[in-house]
């Protein structure tokens, strides 16, 4: 949201009505924020995301989700920007479920944090709100001196008047604030050239209750009267339980409730130890599932698709004309595994369901799914679904699923207890919503010059969007509608997906974007329905894409003889800030001199989430092992809030992409998980993390996303270091196993 805000804007950001200036938001399916039995209802309120309390305490309500991205300075420094005020002064409090909160995204447009939008979508919002509450205290304060607006400023936390030398705390304003009517247009913002904090590397509001151990987690809700759950799942995808007999369990103490529920059955007692040693003793039939579901099945499912029809993502020119008057084309099928989420915190979720209201508290990436979620299971109102978020211990994507939420609930339900549902490490792992399997088919057309003519890729894999489509649809649709037209409005888009009338673009994302001045592109996607759960996986498509694209662009610039940078820097020659990325990261990495004797370099560059990104990667390789030394990223997000969180999410970004592109993979066999554990699904250790170096842009442009944008081309840069280590391309993930079998 970029340049004058309108009159719908301003209802969102700043009206306020009556004594205690409660918040009513004029948007479809929106309601008041807060309501006059709110224990702050005395205090200035002038939106949905400032609270100033007489004794002058600043709240901040953070409407995205802390999960390690750093939202929680990011956006305080956005707020205490405008409302002049120290970030470190405001008390940040985590947003209740509520459509005021909903993400300004077009395509995530309910309260949820994901795709790398929080800044970007929260940059111009949040700062209108402070630049109302500063506003409106300052009008307070001119009426109260009798002074002219204009002649007022606010500093410190506090509004002067130079002129004869008064001030005023906030707080002190408070009661009088509440009282002004809110400005009808938006405040005009702060240009640039005055920000004292956007652009600071403020340290991290949140670090201090972590190191102190204060910070409240998901797993760490403590109610009265707590009982734990333990849900014992099905072994293989597609199984049914047939029966249980869990009379051993029964009587193991601390054990209150034992009982079929849609996920399993579910073991219930005074603490997790307890359920989880009787949940051991329960004996459950399972019907056998799906067993075609194999891994090596899938994979030649794959590749057969490649051969087929597929959806037009991006037809540049005309491909077989170009390929018809080539002197040479090459051609190179790429492949990605499953892969877990594998978050540090596992799955789980605390819910109370009685007396006709539900209460939950859960780790979650999105409160308006899970809202809209325990509305479906309770069939109770929206008003009568309290939520409370928590902090996440990771969420990569796997938070935007909402199933250990609604476990929770349908055992509190089931129960009357207040009920935490908790999943072990072997759970998370069986029963993820996986990023897909993928392949790649791609061909590019060489003419007798050694210019590149043409480049084709065809996708295979599975549809996140056809599979959650439905979900996500219903929380789309404001509340105002009946939950009838939800339902209907979703299936029919989730039908839609499902049947490939519209095409899934995210499953083409980082492909489609080509930036490579190449006059006859083409991009398919062609859509495989597997009854594997997928779901979004840190970085989504770009995740594998990036991999296919930069790793055989390499093999292209082999083919035609030239210096992968050099082909690249030609190629993004219409395309300046990937371009200027891809410099800045071959200047910084020294590309332009020989690296030491064993060490190779790999170069790669896209562009995901509205931010430009290339790396450099120095590997050794000796037989089968491979060692990532370092890697140097360029990166141009636009304006850059905080220049650390930027560099931390990138270094962040480069250690879970590179565990993932060497280690890790999800294998299916007879229709079950193959892993359980970290011991075969490693995460990057310690001693294999590279020396990161991270440059930064300077850039005046809007902010664009940067949690995810570090992922997708550690693995690509290594791959392409390999191959001129090797002089054989790394054409699967993960890298380590591909070498093995290649050699």
């Amino acid at each position: 949201m970029t340049g004058e805000l309108g009159r719908r804007d301003v209802l969102r950001y700043g009206l306020g009505a009556g004594g205690a200036l409660l918040v009513q938001i004029a948007l479809p399916g929106c309601r008041p924020a807060r309501s006059a039995a709110d224990p702050h209802a005395g205090d200035f309120v002038p939106n949905a995301w400032i609270r100033v309390a007489p004794d002058d305490r600043v709240a901040f309500v953070l409407d995205r989700v802390e999960m390690g991205q750093g939202t929680m300075t990011s956006h305080a420094q956005l707020v205490a920007e405008e409302l002049e005020i120290d970030p470190a002064r405001l008390v940040v409090e985590l947003a209740p479920a509520d459509r005021a909160y909903d993400n300004p995204d077009s395509q995530l447009g309910f309260q949820v944090t994901g795709g790398s939008t929080s800044v970007s979508t929260s940059y111009d919002p949040l700062r209108t709100a402070a630049a109302t509450a500063r506003e409106m205290l300052k009008a307070a304060a001119a009426r109260r001196w009798g002074v002219g607006l204009a002649s007022c400023v606010a500093a410190d936390g506090e509004i002067r008047h130079p002129p004869s030398g008064r001030s005023a705390r906030y707080g002190a304003l408070a009661a009088d604030a509440a009282r002004e009517p809110v400005p009808p247009r938006a405040p005009e913002l702060k240009p640039a050239s005055a920000f004292t904090w956007i652009g600071k590397s403020v340290p991290r509001l949140d670090a201090p209750s972590k190191l102190d151990g204060s910070a409240v987690y998901g797993i760490d809700v403590r109610l009265p009267g707590l009982h734990t759950a333990v849900v014992l799942r099905a072994p293989a995808l597609g199984a049914k339980m047939k029966g249980f007999d869990a009379a051993g369990a029964r009587r193991e103490p601390g054990i209150t409730d034992v009982l079929e529920v849609p996920t399993g059955v579910a073991v219930v007692g005074t603490s997790y130890w307890r359920a989880r040693r009787a949940a051991a003793l329960v004996k459950v039939e399972w019907t056998a599932g799906t067993t075609s579901l194999d891994s090596e099945l899938l994979r030649r499912a794959l590749r057969s698709r490649l051969a087929r029809d597929a959806h037009k993502m991006r037809t540049d020119g005309d491909v077989a004309a170009a390929e018809h008057a080539s002197s040479q084309i090459i051609d190179a099928v790429y492949e990605t595994p499953y892969l877990a989420h594998a978050t540090l915190e596992p799955q789980n979720a605390t819910a109370i369901v009685r007396d006709g209201r539900c209460e939950v508290w859960a780790p979650t990436q999105s409160l308006g799914l899970a809202r809209e979620a325990l509305r479906r299971l309770t069939g109770y109102a929206y008003d009568d679904i309290v939520l409370h978020q928590t902090l996440l211990g990771g969420g990569y994507g796997r938070r935007l699923a909402q199933d250990y939420v609604v476990e929770a609930a349908t055992i509190a339900l089931r129960t009357r207890k207040p009920v935490k549902v908790v999943w072990s490490r072997e759970d998370d792992m069986a029963h993820d919503h996986y990023r897909p399997m993928s392949a790649h088919l791609l061909r590019a057309s060489f003419a007798r010059s050694g210019a590149v003519t043409s480049w084709t890729h065809r996708v295979a894999a599975q549809s996140i969007i056809a599979q959650i489509a439905e979900e996500w649809g219903q929380s789309l649709v404001p509340n105002r509608f009946p939950l009838s037209f939800k339902r209907a409005a979703a299936r029919a888009a989730a039908t839609a997906y499902a049947g490939n009338a519209v095409p899934d673009m995210s499953a083409v994302e980082g492909a489609r974007e080509l930036a490579y001045a190449i006059p006859n592109v083409s991009v398919e996607f062609a859509p495989v329905n597997v009854d594997v759960p997928v779901g979004w996986w840190r970085s989504i498509g770009h995740s594998n894409n990036a991999f296919a694209v930069e790793a055989f662009f390499d093999e292209v610039a082999r083919e035609a003889k030239r210096d992968p940078f050099e082909l690249r820097r030609e190629l993004l020659a219409g395309a300046p800030r990937q371009r200027a990325v891809l410099e800045l990261a071959a200047e910084k990495s020294g590309w332009a001199h020989p690296p030491k004797s064993g060490i190779f370099r790999g170069i790669a560059q896209t562009t995901a989430f509205g931010t430009a990104i290339s790396m450099v990667a120095e590997v050794s390789v000796e037989g089968r092992h491979v060692r990532v030394h370092r890697v140097v990223a360029a990166v141009d997000c636009g304006r850059v809030v905080n220049p650390d969180l930027v560099a931390t999410q990138v270094e962040g970004g480069i250690g879970f992409g590179l565990g993932a592109a060497l280690h890790q993979e999800i294998t299916l066999r007879q229709g079950a998980v193959v892993q359980s554990n970290f011991h075969d699904f490693p995460s990057l250790r310690m001693v294999e993390m590279p020396a990161v170096e991270v440059h930064l842009v300077a850039s005046d442009a809007h902010p664009s996303g940067i949690g995810e944008p570090g992922v997708p081309l550690v693995a690509p840069a290594v791959a392409n270091a390999i191959l001129r280590a090797t002089g054989s391309p790394v054409r699967s993930m993960p890298l380590l196993g591909a070498l093995k079998e290649a050699r």
